[in-house]
């Protein structure tokens, strides 16, 4: 790896060159990803690879001139300096708002390499065309608002920001309030029912780490298994699986963590308040995401949680 500052000027446009196909084929990859979801969006970023590509032309076009057909291949990761980045196809499906922040973060790194490289170009020709580039990514930010306005009116930007939020309900939000309820819920009654019946923290612990692992492991296999997004949209089976078992095991531990308290007593109240924090948590992510009001999304976890604590207390009783 060099750095940019030992480059030849043709070795800085041969990195242009590579640098401004390299943007054009994000800037399609990015509009393919986003066309069946948001079409309008799409077209800016076939518009803006388009303009990537007349860069391109105009860079070849000076470089065979000054230094013939070859050109020597020279990337992004060969030169210090630059930021990776990942290949929009290895991403998950890409947020709207994800892409529209990749964008100005690409314009923003190509200008300013535009800028260097005309500072220290010594040929004439060059450096205009060099600093000629630099303000044309700098007009990209108000292209990009040109066709904002003509492909995203505001009837149309509303209507992808609502898909955008549907979108990220169906592949976070649902999965993780799940997982987060059944590991809240479901390990109540183990972990209390062994407290209650042995008297032992340490064991209602043992227990408590043994419900929510295995509960956490279970349900994200069950939520992986269960749909492959392809109709639903609900998006790549393992990111939801990952969610919802990580949520269920941070669920469970919540209330497990209390029982490595020593008194018995003290640890039951840390542990009835920790469950309280968390079933207080579902609620206003009900309330939050899923336009449960306040008092209704309060009493319907609240009477699942007591009826489970219950049979618990009674288990560990009996």
């Amino acid at each position: 790896m060099r750095d940019f500052s030992q480059l030849s000027e043709r070795e800085v446009l041969a990195l242009a060159i590579g640098a401004e196909e390299e943007d054009g084929r994000i800037y399609n990859d990015i509009a393919e990803r986003l066309r069946e979801d948001f079409p309008a969006s799409a077209k800016i970023f076939t518009a803006m690879a388009v303009e990537e590509n007349e860069h391109r032309h105009r860079l070849l076009d000076i470089y065979q001139q000054k230094f013939g057909d070859h050109i020597p291949l020279i990337r992004r990761q060969d030169v210090r300096g630059f930021s990776a980045r990942k290949p929009v196809w290895q991403l998950p499906k890409p947020s709207i708002d994800d892409v529209r922040k990749l964008a100005e973060s690409m314009e923003s790194e190509t200008q300013r390499f535009y800028r260097q490289a005309a500072a220290r170009a010594t040929d004439v020709s060059i450096r205009k065309l060099l600093g000629d580039l630099a303000e044309a990514e700098q007009e990209h930010e108000h292209r990009a608002d040109t066709l904002s306005a003509e492909n995203l009116p505001t009837h149309t930007r509303e209507s992808e920001d609502a898909r955008a939020k549907q979108i990220f309900m169906l592949q976070y939000v649902q999965p993780g309030l799940v997982g987060l309820m059944d590991g809240s819920i479901s390990t109540l009654a183990p972990i209390f029912a062994a407290a209650f019946s042995t008297h032992h923290p340490f064991s209602a612990f043992i227990v408590g780490i043994a419900a929510s692992v295995g509960a956490g492991i279970s349900m994200a296999f069950a939520e992986a298994l269960s749909d492959d997004g392809s109709l639903t949209g609900r998006g790549t089976p393992y990111i939801r699986g990952a969610v919802t078992g990580l949520m269920t095991m941070l669920g469970g531990l919540g209330h497990t963590l209390p029982f490595l308290i020593p008194n018995l007593h003290l640890a039951l109240l840390v542990a009835i308040c920790v469950v309280v924090v968390e079933l207080a948590a579902i609620s206003w992510v009900r309330w939050r995401f899923m336009d449960t009001s306040p008092l209704r999304a309060t009493i319907q976890v609240a009477f699942g949680g007591a009826l489970v604590f219950a049979t618990g207390v009674l288990i560990g009783n009996g």
